[in-house]
Order: structure tokens, then C-alpha cells, then sequence
């Protein structure tokens, strides 16, 4: 089975992330498009298995297989789990609803780490801007005050929200240039300080719970299962059927 075809009659869940999940769009932004599809059950009897992700067919979409999806989740990756909090759902199946009933699943104290680690990657990229041209790139300093809100926070109440809410003109002066890259460090370091601080005092279990999510992930492999085994056994009645009356 071709990927796209994966993509196209296999999704679970759909969603739009980016500005336009964080209430930070503007005119020009784009409209990114996460999914998550279900490979049949089937595919994976084959020496060649599925993909784990599939790049496309639109433009600025990416969607990953459901085990893979559930993997990086559990580990804590900041785009998966706000992948699963989007407030702009654009499709979503009986399925889609189970794993999105799962979120809180998912959450542990081990997203202090995996935002952290990933807030440092950013913010070292955004250093080495300033010493090459003076000035960093506004609009990455914006998306990584978000990303430190919202861990800080998450931290703090044990809740995933993605949209910037009030925080939104805030951000966006830092985008557009309007606020001082001194500012801007003083902010970083703060909220990084409270997001630590927080973390001794989260009501996030230690780790995800591991086996709601592997419950989850059998039966959906089952059923798919099943009901490949079901369809093939009506196509044969049909072909019985049309060879008794062809006499």
C-alpha cells in the first residue's frame, strides 16, 4: 500500500498545529497539518513493514503511524503531545476519539526533561544568531517563550494548553522585533527557573502509564485484524456464491 494511500483511507485523527493552534496566526502564516494514520494489521505480516511517518500528500502535512505516535508520546515529545491538545481538530474517527481520551495518559514529570532539552537546542541556535548578526530570529524567540510557557505551566496544573490565550500581542511584538533581546533573556531565564521550581511540586505522576497505552494499541491491532479476516471472508462468500449460480 502505497504511503499517501495510508494517509488518505487510513487516518484516525487529524488536526491543524503551528500559529494557527497557539492563537499566534496571522495573515501570512501557514496552515500546518498533523495526523495520525493506522496501518491494517496486515501490513505488518510482510517482511516490508509500513512506514512509521509519511511526509504529505498536502503541503505542510506530516502524519505518523499510530504505534510510532504512541512511542514519542510516551517519551515525552513536546510535538506529539501538543499534536494531541490542537484545538483546531479537523478529523477524527471512533479510534482518533479513543487516543484522544488517552492524553492525560501520556503526561509525566517526564516532559520537564523533553521540553527542557528541546527549549536548550532552540535557544542555543537563537545565541548563535546574536553573535553572527546581531540580533536573533524574532519569530524562533517567540515560538521558544511559548514553548517555556506552556511547560511551565503544564508543569504547574498537570494540563496541556497549547493557545497563548492573553499572551498573544505579548508574543507577537516579539515577533515583530519589539522587544529587546535583553528583555527577551531576562523572560527565558524566569520562566525556566518557575518551570524548575514547578517541577518539584507537580501533580504529574513520575512516569506515563505504559500499559493504558499498550491496552489501547492491542486491541486496535486485534480489531484491525478481525476485520480484515471479516471482509475476506465476505468477498469469498461472494465468490462462492456467484460460482453456485453460475450452474
Amino acid at each position: 500500500m502505497e504511503p499517501e494511500a495510508l494517509v488518505r483511507d487510513h487516518t484516525i485523527y487529524a488536526c491543524v498545529m503551528g500559529s494557527r493552534a497557539f492563537g499566534l496566526a496571522t495573515d501570512a502564516s501557514d496552515t500546518d497539518r498533523r495526523g495520525v494514520f493506522l496501518a491494517p494489521t496486515p501490513l505488518f505480516w510482510r517482511f516490508e513493514k509500513p512506514p512509521t511517518h509519511v511526509e504529505g500528500p498536502g503541503e505542510e502535512q506530516f502524519s505518523w503511524e499510530l504505534e510510532r505516535f504512541c512511542e514519542l508520546a510516551l517519551r515525552g515529545n513536546p510535538n506529539i503531545l501538543e499534536c494531541l491538545h490542537s484545538p483546531l481538530v479537523e478529523h477524527v474517527d471512533d479510534t482518533g476519539r479513543e487516543l484522544l481520551s488517552l492524553r492525560d495518559a501520556f503526561l509525566s514529570r517526564k516532559v520537564y526533561d523533553t521540553f527542557t532539552r528541546y527549549a536548550v537546542g532552540q535557544r542555543r541556535k537563537l545565541d548563535a544568531d546574536v553573535r553572527r548578526t546581531g540580533a536573533p530570529r524574532w519569530k524562533h524567540a517567540m515560538h521558544l517563550l511559548r514553548l517555556l510557557l506552556t511547560a511551565r505551566d503544564l508543569l504547574r496544573t498537570g494540563e496541556l494548553r497549547i493557545d497563548v490565550g492573553d499572551r498573544r500581542e505579548w508574543l507577537l511584538a516579539v515577533k515583530r522585533g519589539e522587544v529587546s533581546w535583553a528583555e527577551i533573556e531576562s523572560r527565558m531565564a524566569r520562566l525556566a527557573a518557575q518551570a524548575e521550581q514547578a517541577l518539584h511540586r507537580t501533580p504529574l505522576p513520575a512516569e506515563p502509564d505504559h500499559a493504558r497505552v499498550a491496552g489501547f494499541l492491542f486491541r486496535v491491532r486485534r480489531d484491525s485484524a478481525l476485520q480484515t479476516h471479516a471482509d475476506h471472508e465476505v468477498v469469498q462468500g461472494v465468490v462462492r456464491g456467484g460460482r453456485v449460480g453460475e450452474g
